[in-house]
């Protein structure tokens, strides 16, 4: 017990340093007590403004959208019982990518957040209904494998869509392609208005559900003996996973590889009770993805290079370990 709750601790502290980290760490290093003096005495300088209108907003969008697919992957995992579940694997992610970017090269002037985040939403579930009926048509055996090879069949498909769209829209290619490869450039106090209400009531619900997941990552047999109604809980959940991965998907484009990752690392080090997996997935899914953003801006420094670079170089051999550990379980 007592080491749980130091691993706890510990998480929240790593969160703590990593944002603070991320606020002060770029191209030009900036002082704690600068920091500390442009929230609480701020005078309008240069260096304030930098902190509060740039630093800053990039430091909770990394936070929010790391938390979001942290707790979406844990709940894709408890639900499908699918330890290679995550929203970019089962190609939410691209789903949602490939209806932002056709909204924005063919109706450019609807690409304002609220009908970018729609969309996004819509783009996702398009794509994880497709996943999900392709593997259970075509699968009855090592559903999980399935689930992961249709996924990536499937985020291949909308890839090639994605590229179509570009080649025929050209103008808008060099910024959309830094936006595809995961970017937290450009985060602002305007982005943040509708990331931060989405994000908390979204990880709100998913908190929520924690008792819910616990029940249906023990099987369907067992969900129904205890009661559990469980196409309505799956539907609630599945639309909660959507959400988060599409408010992250429109914020900084398709960052993968956080909500495979981060729940294996919870479940082994806390358990596997849902109720803790869940909200702290969200808090290591921001810690990581402050560190990669952290890690992002020395790859090439001083430019920038996309997060989701990072976080693809991390966890794809994560991502082969899982498939190739699943593989042998089910042979042996």
């Amino acid at each position: 017990m007592k080491k749980v709750l130091l691993i706890r601790i510990a998480f929240v502290i790593l969160l703590l340093v990593c944002f603070t980290l991320s606020v002060s760490i770029g191209s030009a290093n900036i002082a704690l007590s600068d920091i500390w003096s442009a929230i609480f005495s701020y005078d309008d300088s240069k260096l304030d403004s930098i902190i509060l209108s740039i630093r800053i907003p990039r430091a909770l969008e990394a936070a929010l959208i790391g938390a979001n697919l942290g707790a979406a992957g844990a709940l894709m995992q408890a639900v499908t019982r699918n330890p290679l579940a995550s929203p970019s694997i089962f190609g939410i992610n691209a789903g949602a990518s490939a209806a932002v970017v056709f909204l924005t090269v063919v109706f450019p002037a609807a690409a304002v957040p609220m009908m970018t985040m729609g969309t996004a939403f819509i783009g996702g579930a398009v794509a994880a209904v497709t996943v999900y009926v392709i593997a259970s048509v075509f699968s009855e055996n090592q559903r999980d494998i399935s689930f992961a090879l249709v996924g990536v069949v499937i985020q291949a498909i909308l890839a090639s869509v994605t590229q179509m769209l570009l080649i025929f829209h050209e103008e808008s290619t060099e910024t959309i392609l830094f936006w595809l490869s995961g970017s937290l450039a450009g985060s602002s106090w305007e982005k943040l208005e509708f990331l931060i209400p989405v994000s908390l009531l979204g990880l709100l619900i998913a908190i929520a559900f924690g008792r819910t997941a616990s029940v249906l990552s023990l099987g369907d047999d067992i969900s129904q003996g205890l009661g559990q109604k469980m196409w309505i809980s799956r539907m609630l959940i599945t639309v909660t996973v959507i959400a988060l991965a599409g408010v992250s998907v429109a914020a900084a484009g398709p960052i993968g590889f956080i909500g495979l990752m981060v729940p294996h690392i919870i479940r082994y080090t806390m358990g596997a009770d849902y109720r803790t997996v869940i909200p702290y997935s969200a808090i290591l899914g921001a810690v990581l993805l402050l560190a990669a953003d952290i890690a992002s801006r020395f790859v090439y420094y001083p430019y920038q290079t996309p997060a989701g670079v990072v976080t693809a170089f991390i966890g794809t051999p994560f991502f082969i370990y899982l498939a190739r550990r699943r593989k042998e379980g089910s042979a042996s």
